[in-house]
């Protein structure tokens, strides 16, 4: 179980656009799953350029962890980069799988 909230004054966030072929092989439900686990914030969603975009909020161990996982993805995606940036805490407070964009 995590040790802070996703909301806690320690908590950092990321966005994340993961690139490479990772739409058709569950990438949104395995994240989804992944932060669930960590008791992570935020949401990802697929975009019309075949990326996936994700947002991920929490303690710093744990959305470090969500990033190393999706480096890597689900096992029939291919990873070819993800370009992160921090950004402000969002105001989700789980985290959900939104419509595409």
């Amino acid at each position: 179980m995590p040790d802070a909230h996703p909301h806690d004054a320690t908590a950092i966030a990321y966005h994340l656009l993961i690139v490479g072929r990772v739409q058709g092989v569950g990438y949104r439900a395995s994240a989804k799953a992944q932060a669930h686990g960590l008791g992570l914030a935020g949401w990802v969603r697929n975009l019309s350029s075949g990326d996936v975009e994700a947002v991920v909020a929490g303690a710093p161990e744990d959305v470090h962890a969500f990033v190393d996982w999706a480096r890597r993805g689900p096992p029939d995606a291919r990873v070819a980069r993800i370009d992160i940036s921090e950004i402000d805490i969002p105001a989700e407070r789980t985290f959900v799988q939104r419509p595409n964009a």
